[in-house]
Protein backbone atom coordinates (compact mmCIF):
# COMPACT_ATOMS: atom_id res chain seq x y z
CA UNK A 1 0.00 0.00 0.00
CA UNK A 2 1.29 3.41 -0.88
CA UNK A 3 2.52 5.36 2.13
CA UNK A 4 -0.19 8.76 2.50
CA UNK A 5 1.73 11.85 1.44
CA UNK A 6 0.91 13.63 5.47
CA UNK A 7 -0.40 12.02 8.61
CA UNK A 8 -1.98 13.38 11.33
CA UNK A 9 -2.43 12.16 14.76
CA UNK A 10 -4.79 13.57 16.97
CA UNK A 11 -4.95 13.12 21.01
CA UNK A 12 -8.20 13.82 22.20
CA UNK A 13 -11.30 13.35 24.92
CA UNK A 14 -13.45 13.00 22.26
CA UNK A 15 -12.58 11.15 19.48
CA UNK A 16 -15.79 10.86 17.96
CA UNK A 17 -15.77 14.22 16.69
CA UNK A 18 -13.17 13.17 14.30
CA UNK A 19 -13.17 13.26 10.87
CA UNK A 20 -16.03 15.26 10.99
CA UNK A 21 -16.22 17.70 8.25
CA UNK A 22 -12.98 15.95 7.03
CA UNK A 23 -15.16 13.69 5.87
CA UNK A 24 -17.09 15.39 3.40
CA UNK A 25 -16.02 17.30 -0.20
CA UNK A 26 -12.39 17.03 -1.09
CA UNK A 27 -10.71 16.11 2.25
CA UNK A 28 -13.01 13.36 2.68
CA UNK A 29 -12.30 12.14 -0.96
CA UNK A 30 -8.63 12.56 -0.41
CA UNK A 31 -9.04 10.40 2.92
CA UNK A 32 -10.66 7.72 1.12
CA UNK A 33 -8.35 7.78 -1.35
CA UNK A 34 -5.50 7.41 0.27
CA UNK A 35 -3.57 10.84 0.09
CA UNK A 36 -3.41 11.87 3.61
CA UNK A 37 -3.94 9.45 6.69
CA UNK A 38 -6.06 10.41 10.19
CA UNK A 39 -5.11 8.13 13.37
CA UNK A 40 -7.40 9.48 16.61
CA UNK A 41 -6.64 8.26 20.19
CA UNK A 42 -8.50 8.46 23.42
CA UNK A 43 -6.60 10.04 25.87
CA UNK A 44 -8.19 8.61 28.51
CA UNK A 45 -6.91 5.61 27.74
CA UNK A 46 -3.70 6.37 29.40
CA UNK A 47 -5.42 7.37 32.35
CA UNK A 48 -4.13 5.25 36.08
CA UNK A 49 -7.63 5.12 37.61
CA UNK A 50 -10.57 2.99 37.27
CA UNK A 51 -12.50 6.27 36.39
CA UNK A 52 -9.96 7.38 34.05
CA UNK A 53 -9.37 10.80 35.33
CA UNK A 54 -7.32 12.61 33.96
CA UNK A 55 -7.82 16.04 35.15
CA UNK A 56 -6.95 17.85 38.59
CA UNK A 57 -7.37 20.81 40.72
CA UNK A 58 -5.28 23.92 39.85
CA UNK A 59 -1.87 23.77 41.93
CA UNK A 60 -1.88 27.15 43.77
CA UNK A 61 -5.86 27.18 43.46
CA UNK A 62 -8.60 28.69 40.90
CA UNK A 63 -11.14 27.62 39.07
CA UNK A 64 -11.84 24.62 36.75
CA UNK A 65 -9.63 21.64 36.22
CA UNK A 66 -6.12 21.28 34.75
CA UNK A 67 -5.32 18.05 32.38
CA UNK A 68 -3.07 15.78 34.01
CA UNK A 69 0.92 15.70 33.18
CA UNK A 70 1.11 12.32 33.73
CA UNK A 71 -1.66 10.90 31.85
CA UNK A 72 -0.87 13.20 29.20
CA UNK A 73 2.69 12.89 28.64
CA UNK A 74 2.20 8.82 28.35
CA UNK A 75 -0.58 9.82 25.79
CA UNK A 76 2.21 12.14 23.61
CA UNK A 77 5.03 9.04 23.88
CA UNK A 78 2.35 6.83 23.13
CA UNK A 79 1.63 8.56 19.74
CA UNK A 80 5.07 9.42 19.05
CA UNK A 81 6.29 5.37 19.08
CA UNK A 82 3.48 5.28 16.37
CA UNK A 83 5.09 7.46 14.04
CA UNK A 84 6.96 5.92 11.28
CA UNK A 85 10.19 4.83 11.75
CA UNK A 86 12.98 6.61 11.36
CA UNK A 87 11.12 9.73 10.87
CA UNK A 88 13.09 13.21 12.20
CA UNK A 89 12.01 15.28 15.38
CA UNK A 90 11.73 18.24 12.48
CA UNK A 91 9.56 16.83 9.95
CA UNK A 92 6.79 16.13 12.33
CA UNK A 93 5.86 18.71 14.34
CA UNK A 94 4.05 18.22 18.06
CA UNK A 95 1.14 20.74 18.58
CA UNK A 96 -0.51 21.99 21.07
CA UNK A 97 -4.17 23.65 20.32
CA UNK A 98 -3.60 27.24 22.43
CA UNK A 99 -5.19 30.56 22.72
CA UNK A 100 -1.62 31.80 23.80
CA UNK A 101 0.20 29.94 21.05
CA UNK A 102 1.45 31.05 17.67
CA UNK A 103 -1.57 32.34 15.27
CA UNK A 104 -2.19 30.40 12.77
CA UNK A 105 -1.87 31.76 9.54
CA UNK A 106 -1.24 30.29 5.74
CA UNK A 107 2.79 30.67 5.74
CA UNK A 108 2.37 28.33 9.17
CA UNK A 109 0.04 26.21 7.01
CA UNK A 110 2.39 25.71 4.43
CA UNK A 111 4.90 24.77 6.49
CA UNK A 112 2.65 21.86 8.30
CA UNK A 113 1.98 20.74 4.98
CA UNK A 114 5.65 20.48 3.87
CA UNK A 115 5.95 18.26 6.73
CA UNK A 116 5.39 14.26 6.56
CA UNK A 117 2.97 14.34 9.46
CA UNK A 118 1.90 16.41 12.84
CA UNK A 119 0.77 15.37 16.04
CA UNK A 120 -1.93 17.47 17.32
CA UNK A 121 -2.91 18.22 21.27
CA UNK A 122 -6.42 18.86 21.93
CA UNK A 123 -6.82 20.25 25.26
CA UNK A 124 -9.73 20.63 27.68
CA UNK A 125 -11.07 22.31 31.05
CA UNK A 126 -8.47 25.56 31.92
CA UNK A 127 -5.75 23.96 30.10
CA UNK A 128 -2.82 21.33 30.45
CA UNK A 129 0.09 21.10 32.84
CA UNK A 130 2.91 23.19 31.57
CA UNK A 131 5.55 20.55 32.46
CA UNK A 132 4.26 18.32 29.24
CA UNK A 133 4.82 21.28 26.93
CA UNK A 134 8.26 21.75 28.39
CA UNK A 135 9.37 18.35 28.80
CA UNK A 136 8.06 16.73 25.17
CA UNK A 137 9.06 20.50 23.80
CA UNK A 138 5.21 20.87 22.04
CA UNK A 139 4.57 23.71 19.87
CA UNK A 140 1.46 26.02 20.91
CA UNK A 141 -1.14 27.50 17.77
CA UNK A 142 -3.57 29.61 18.14
CA UNK A 143 -6.55 29.63 15.81
CA UNK A 144 -7.04 33.47 16.81
CA UNK A 145 -7.54 35.99 19.80
CA UNK A 146 -10.88 34.18 21.14
CA UNK A 147 -10.99 31.27 24.04
CA UNK A 148 -13.04 27.58 22.48
CA UNK A 149 -14.08 24.83 24.34
CA UNK A 150 -11.41 22.77 23.24
CA UNK A 151 -8.96 21.79 20.59
CA UNK A 152 -11.18 19.74 18.38
CA UNK A 153 -12.47 22.17 16.49
CA UNK A 154 -8.60 24.38 16.02
CA UNK A 155 -7.10 20.69 15.36
CA UNK A 156 -10.32 20.32 12.44
CA UNK A 157 -9.49 24.15 10.66
CA UNK A 158 -6.17 23.47 11.10
CA UNK A 159 -5.97 19.91 9.45
CA UNK A 160 -8.58 21.20 6.89
CA UNK A 161 -5.82 23.86 5.77
CA UNK A 162 -3.15 21.75 5.04
CA UNK A 163 -5.48 18.81 3.57
CA UNK A 164 -6.11 21.15 0.65
CA UNK A 165 -2.39 21.88 -0.01
CA UNK A 166 -1.18 18.38 -0.25
CA UNK A 167 -0.79 17.43 -4.00
CA UNK A 168 -4.09 15.66 -5.49
CA UNK A 169 -6.22 16.62 -3.04
CA UNK A 170 -7.78 20.17 -5.58
CA UNK A 171 -8.59 19.44 -8.83
CA UNK A 172 -6.92 22.88 -10.24
CA UNK A 173 -3.69 23.32 -8.30
CA UNK A 174 -3.11 26.74 -9.62
CA UNK A 175 -6.28 27.78 -8.27
CA UNK A 176 -4.25 27.82 -4.93
CA UNK A 177 -2.13 30.22 -6.03
CA UNK A 178 -4.89 33.35 -6.44
CA UNK A 179 -6.74 32.57 -3.09
CA UNK A 180 -6.26 35.12 0.39
CA UNK A 181 -3.12 34.67 2.00
CA UNK A 182 -0.80 33.25 -0.95
CA UNK A 183 0.31 36.48 -2.16
CA UNK A 184 0.30 38.52 0.89
CA UNK A 185 -3.16 39.71 0.06
CA UNK A 186 -6.65 39.00 0.26
CA UNK A 187 -8.30 37.43 -2.37
CA UNK A 188 -10.33 39.57 -5.16
CA UNK A 189 -14.37 39.42 -5.45
CA UNK A 190 -15.34 36.67 -7.57
CA UNK A 191 -18.78 36.69 -9.84
CA UNK A 192 -20.50 34.68 -11.67
CA UNK A 193 -24.20 34.21 -13.98
CA UNK A 194 -26.53 35.75 -14.29
CA UNK A 195 -25.06 38.96 -15.76
CA UNK A 196 -26.99 41.20 -13.60
CA UNK A 197 -28.88 40.22 -10.51
CA UNK A 198 -31.16 42.35 -7.98
CA UNK A 199 -29.79 45.22 -10.68
CA UNK A 200 -26.37 44.82 -9.87
CA UNK A 201 -24.31 43.87 -12.94
CA UNK A 202 -20.93 41.79 -13.30
CA UNK A 203 -18.14 44.79 -13.65
CA UNK A 204 -17.58 45.26 -16.95
CA UNK A 205 -13.57 44.16 -17.30
CA UNK A 206 -14.70 40.57 -15.95
CA UNK A 207 -16.98 40.30 -19.62
CA UNK A 208 -14.39 41.82 -21.46
CA UNK A 209 -12.86 38.61 -22.38
CA UNK A 210 -9.19 41.01 -22.22
CA UNK A 211 -7.29 38.90 -20.13
CA UNK A 212 -4.49 41.82 -18.96
CA UNK A 213 -7.13 43.77 -17.80
CA UNK A 214 -8.63 41.48 -15.95
CA UNK A 215 -5.49 40.38 -14.56
CA UNK A 216 -4.73 44.30 -13.35
CA UNK A 217 -8.56 44.60 -12.26
CA UNK A 218 -8.14 41.33 -9.63
CA UNK A 219 -4.54 42.40 -8.36
CA UNK A 220 -6.40 46.02 -8.10
CA UNK A 221 -9.18 44.74 -6.01
CA UNK A 222 -7.01 42.35 -3.86
CA UNK A 223 -5.15 45.64 -2.64
CA UNK A 224 -7.93 47.38 -2.12
CA UNK A 225 -9.56 44.71 -0.17
CA UNK A 226 -6.27 44.53 1.82
CA UNK A 227 -5.41 47.94 2.78
CA UNK A 228 -9.36 48.28 3.64
CA UNK A 229 -10.02 45.19 5.99
CA UNK A 230 -6.33 44.12 6.98
CA UNK A 231 -4.26 46.80 7.75
CA UNK A 232 -1.61 44.66 8.92
CA UNK A 233 -1.50 42.43 6.27
CA UNK A 234 -0.82 45.54 3.81
CA UNK A 235 1.51 47.38 5.97
CA UNK A 236 3.57 43.57 5.49
CA UNK A 237 2.97 43.55 1.60
CA UNK A 238 3.93 46.98 1.00
CA UNK A 239 7.54 46.54 2.95
CA UNK A 240 7.78 43.23 1.28
CA UNK A 241 7.19 44.39 -2.30
CA UNK A 242 8.92 47.67 -1.93
CA UNK A 243 5.54 49.72 -3.26
CA UNK A 244 4.46 52.80 -1.37
CA UNK A 245 1.11 53.03 0.65
CA UNK A 246 -1.55 54.77 -1.64
CA UNK A 247 -4.37 56.85 -0.53
CA UNK A 248 -7.55 54.62 -1.77
CA UNK A 249 -9.05 57.61 -3.74
CA UNK A 250 -5.48 57.83 -6.04
CA UNK A 251 -6.59 54.03 -7.72
CA UNK A 252 -10.65 55.43 -8.70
Amino acid sequence: MTEPLWQAQILTLYPEMFPGPLGHSLAGKALDQGLWRLDVSQIRDHAHDKHHTVDDTPAGGGPGMVMRADVLGEAVDAALADRPKDIREEDWPLVYLSPRGRVLDQELVQEFAGKKGITLLCGRFEGIDERVLEARNIMEVSLGDFVLSGGEVAALALMDAVVRLIPGVIGQPDTLAEESFEAGLLEYPHYTRPRVWEGREIPEVLQSGHHGRIKAWRQEQSERLTRERRPDLWKEYLHRSGKNDMDPAEDD
